[in-house]
């Protein structure tokens, strides 16, 4: 029953982080440039909210981490490539053809990160138990999730 609370509260969160999203950027006139976070400090932020939450051994931490870097150094580029597509097309003006060049960059960037995902699970299973490589991915992913809640708060909707 407490993980139950725990998933619809979660699910609450990210319910009201998309209508503030989505309202705020309703009433808004499109920028020329979106504010986006500053990506550095939250990924800092991350690993030590992973390095609290995850409850790593001495000799866990000595294998997880080199990992662990690898894996970010991945989502780093993906997160980059992220950027350059916000920063890469004017919202007021779309044409028809930048909307459809838009979504197929979007669903590409989301698919290179599930790819980078699903590439680095038997990579963490080969140096955690399986329930803490499940631990990390909850947590790697709720983080990604806040991320993006602010980047979605920044960018306008297309006219």
């Amino acid at each position: 029953m407490n993980i139950r609370k725990s998933i619809v509260a979660w699910m609450a969160m990210l319910a009201v982080c998309a209508l503030i999203s989505t309202t705020g950027a309703m009433g808004q006139e499109a920028a020329p440039s979106p504010k986006h976070p500053d990506l550095t400090k939250e990924r800092l932020q991350g690993k030590a909210s992973v390095e609290k939450l995850l409850n790593l051994t001495p000799e866990e931490a000595s294998k997880f981490w080199p990992l662990y870097d690898q894996y970010e150094a991945e989502m780093e580029k993906i997160d980059d490539r992220h950027l350059r597509e916000l920063e890469h097309f004017g919202y007021a003006n779309l044409t028809e053809n930048d909307a459809n060049a838009k979504l197929d960059e979007v669903i590409a960037i989301q698919q290179a990160r599930l790819d980078t995902e699903k590439s680095f699970i038997p990579k963490f299973r080969s140096v955690l138990s399986p329930v803490k490589v499940t631990r990390f991915f909850q947590i790697d992913s709720k983080l990604r999730a806040l991320l993006q809640c602010d980047i979605a708060q920044a960018v306008p909707l297309v006219k």
